[in-house]
């Protein structure tokens, strides 16, 4: 609610200046933004009208420095509880990706509404100014944080799509949710523009050229906000959006995330700039910066873009958040300390886990004078003002609880339309599509019976690994889908992960792609698709005479011309989400064999020619993709395929960061190397044991599968260790992403003296978690990154990311060495 104040203190408000000059970071030229040459935009007069400014103005005055401060600290609720809020004032909290109630990322939704209110009480608790708190989570493809709710494609089969209204709608469903649960405000709308597929991002962004993001960002904004209006906040139901991540974060060199933007200004302002304009015009109420540079100086940290930039020209009255503890990237920060990000423009720190002590640094900065009290209050001014518009003062939360809303019917309809929509068909030889509603359909691929695939990352936990369907009780796999058209038209479907048959199909469909994940675990280094089981199921319907189509799932194009030969139809279904229905909705026909849906989406990302991951994007000099930006065919509009080229064009071998040990097989460049006094042994792949004379030995044994783990056995004759060795790569961002050592093992006899896990000079004792183990189990750990970093890793050339060894007896078993996301289920073991 808003209150009458004093001419006074309303001239006061409007008199603020534009942005504060003080202690300003200096950039070096080749990052200098000149606002000249930037397009004009404006947020609309209805966000910072004259009585929501005098309102915020009054407010402000009777702020204490320290209730100003914590306006600009957000924490992370895996790191604060709600009783700290009675000393600390802090303006904001957050739920990461991998962050839930209790830890629990399958908590109900009644948890998550427990949770929100629990903090809103103590914030209203304390004494002073009592502002509200602004609480954000990443609803980037629906509500994809709570069980139950509805998961919509990602924005890469958005942006195939080409719906502005569709986009739309998917906000204002979204938005619901998210309120429905507590929260109320979200990271998106997402205007990346990738520009290298090899990002691990790249799902994220609706298209490779920024044609589609103007013409997104406007009604997704829309969807989130509703219209801004000077007489009243956001509906119930609505929830305040934040446009990420500014700038250039599509635009790294060589697709790195968090990398550096190599370019000049006016591609940024080109290309880059994106959908901004018409998210600034729509209303949004706060941006994000992004982690990457340009020109090799941070974003968080430049002024020019953040202020200059953003504030003049582009007219924005909102606030900028960092990203996940961004600010400690900058030169002369930490996460504990930055005052240059704040001086540079960031309004909100994102302190996830460092917010107590950058709290207190921050005030002792403004006591001090090094941010100054007028760049204080222009940030809090900016954040309160948002506060207001998105209705948190006196908000009743009349939607909160309302749990009918999550996957309602009419949401999961919207979904449905939108992977309908998002479809594209690549290749359609001899009309195999449609499939007639009446005709015996093999289904094929591990991926035909997993929504969490078809979801990919950010769903439910921050790398969208290990989910199962029971996980998702409103949805609905690719297999049930076509299972319920078939059977729906008196036709019969198999479901067969390997493709294997009693009675020979009409036709087989066969769905496979990539496995979840999201930045950090996202970037590659080609965009070969490796896994070799789909080619194989392919190949083996084709000599058996069977039709094929093939259902594409992946978070990028990829090179598969080996799997695009062997199908008769092949089918992007990029990353889907919980609606597996609408794929059946556009390949299976009516008895007839008829289309009862024809496909609409059109490549809004070239499609490669080899696997180099080359940038590959409509416009640039020597553009020559397999198929090109706007391609899709449709049962109107057919077209062949001729035999593709599978000269892959990649030599040599690549990078792999984050799987060493996988199926029983060491991931190239990465190797198993023994080591014990009498010297150093390379184990080789049969039953025997290697290195007989030495303190260790090695054998393959089984875990899930044949020959799928290997077994070590000291005889405590010497030290011994087993150690995965390859190239040096660096996992520096892994770890500030709190990413984990993953593997499984089965202690097989207890050890006799101290066990230790050295990764790259860090080491743990793990004796304690082998003692404490079920002999002859299966078990599996997950060690953080940050506890080898903290015992002396070092995390930016890491050679030997495992290497387990003891002086002692102990025999243990292992398997499935991984870099794996945490998800609450991490432990740091003593050094």
């Amino acid at each position: 609610m808003l209150r009458t104040v004093s001419v006074l203190a309303l001239t006061l408000a409007i008199a603020q200046p534009a942005y504060a000059q003080d202690h300003r970071p200096d950039v070096p030229a080749a990052a200098r933004a000149n606002p000249a040459n930037w397009p004009h935009a404006s947020s609309p007069d209805a966000m910072s009208d004259a009585r929501t400014e005098a309102f915020v103005a009054e407010l402000l005055a009777r702020m204490t420095v320290e209730e100003k401060v914590g306006q600009t600290i957000q924490a992370d609720i895996a790191s604060i509880r709600p009783e700290d809020l009675l000393t600390y004032p802090l303006g904001s909290i957050l739920a990461g990706g991998n962050s839930s109630p209790g830890g629990d990322e399958r908590a109900s939704p009644q948890a998550w509404v427990d949770l929100a209110r629990s903090f809103r009480a103590a914030a209203a608790a304390r004494p002073g100014a009592r502002v509200p708190l602004i609480y954000g989570i990443d609803a980037v493809h629906g509500h994809n944080n709570v069980v139950g709710a509805t998961i919509f494609p990602h924005n890469i089969g958005l942006g195939a799509a080409r719906n502005p209204e569709l986009i739309r709608q998917i906000g204002e469903a979204t938005a619901l949710e998210v309120a429905v649960t507590g929260a109320d405000w979200t990271f998106g709308p997402t205007l990346a523009v990738p520009r290298d597929d090899r990002w691990g991002r790249a799902y994220e962004g609706y298209a490779e050229d920024p044609e589609v993001q103007r013409s997104y960002a406007g009604p997704m904004t829309l969807g989130l906000q509703g219209e801004l209006s000077p007489d009243h906040p956001l509906a119930p139901g609505r929830i305040a959006g934040s446009a990420k991540h500014f700038l250039a974060d599509g635009g790294t060199h060589n697709g790195k995330d968090q990398g550096d933007f190599i370019g000049s200004e006016q591609e940024l302002v080109d290309i880059h700039l994106g959908g901004y304009v018409q998210a600034i015009d729509a209303g949004v109420l706060s941006v994000m910066a992004s982690f990457s540079s340009w020109n090799g100086f941070k974003h968080s940290g430049n002024p020019t873009i953040l202020q200059d930039v953003l504030h003049g020209p582009l007219g924005f009255d909102g606030f900028v958040v960092s990203d996940w503890n961004a600010h400690g990237q900058l030169p002369g920060c930490s996460n504990e300390s930055c005052a240059a990000a704040f001086n540079a423009g960031i309004d909100m720190f994102m302190a996830p886990d460092s917010w107590k002590p950058l709290y207190e640094n921050t005030l002792a900065q403004v006591r001090s004078g090094e941010i100054s009290m007028a760049r204080l209050d222009e940030a809090v001014t900016r954040i309160l003002r948002a506060k207001v518009k998105a209705g948190l003062f006196g908000s009743t939360y009349e939607v909160e609880g309302h749990f009918e809303h999550l996957g309602s019917p009419a949401h999961r309809a919207l979904a449905r339309q939108a992977v309908r929509e998002s479809l594209v068909l690549l290749k359609n030889e001899g009309s195999v599509l449609p499939i007639r509603s009446g005709a015996r359909v093999l289904v094929a691929g591990t991926a035909a019976d997993d929504i969490g695939q078809a979801s990919g990352g950010w769903t439910l936990t921050w790398q969208g690994t290990g989910n199962a369907n029971s996980d998702f009780p409103n949805g609905q796999s690719i297999w049930s889908g076509i299972n319920e058209a078939v059977t729906e038209g008196g036709g019969t479907a198999v479901l067969s992960a390997d493709g294997a048959f009693t009675d020979k199909p009409d036709v087989a469909i066969v769905v496979f792609g990539e496995t979840p994940y999201a930045e950090f675990q996202g970037d590659v280094d080609t965009l070969d698709f490796v896994p070799t089981e789909p080619l194989e199921t392919l190949r083996r319907l084709k000599a058996a005479g069977i039709p094929t189509v093939a259902v594409f799932l992946s978070g990028r194009p990829m090179w598969v011309n080996p799997e695009l030969n062997q199908s008769d139809a092949f089918v992007a279904a990029w990353l889907p989400g919980t609606e597996g229905a609408g794929v059946a909705d556009v390949l299976v026909g009516d008895r007839d064999g008829k289309p009862r849906h024809d496909f609409r989406g059109t490549l809004s990302f070239s499609w490669p020619k080899d696997a180099t991951g080359a940038t590959l994007n409509r416009g640039q000099p020597g553009y020559d993709p397999q198929f090109a930006y706007g391609y899709g065919l449709t049962y109107a509009r057919g077209g062949a395929v001729p035999t593709l080229s599978e000269n892959s064009g990649v030599t040599g071998e690549t990078s792999v960061v984050d799987r060493y040990f996988v199926g029983g097989q060491f991931v190239s460049p990465w190797a198993l190397l023994l080591n014990d006094a009498g010297g150093q042994a390379k184990p080789t792949l049969g039953m025997g044991g290697v290195s007989p004379r030495g303190a260790i030995e090695a054998f393959v044994v089984d875990d899930r599968a044949q020959e799928s783990a290997r077994q070590f056995r000291w005889n405590g004759s010497g030290h011994g260790d087993a150690q995965v060795w390859g190239s040096a790569v660096d996992l520096t961002r892994q770890s500030n992403g709190e990413m984990a050592l993953s593997f499984r093992y089965r202690v097989d006899a207890r050890p006799s003296s101290a066990v230790s896990l050295n990764l790259q000079g860090g080491s743990v004792d793990m004796t304690s978690i082998f003692n404490g183990a079920p002999v002859g189990e299966w078990q599996s750990v997950k060690i953080r990154l940050s506890c080898f970093g903290e015992a002396g890793a070092n995390l930016g050339g890491v050679e030997t990311p495992f290497q387990l060894g003891t002086s002692g007896t102990f025999t243990v078993s292992v398997s499935e060495i991984r870099l794996a996301s945490n998800e609450g289920d991490t432990v740091c073991p003593a050094r």
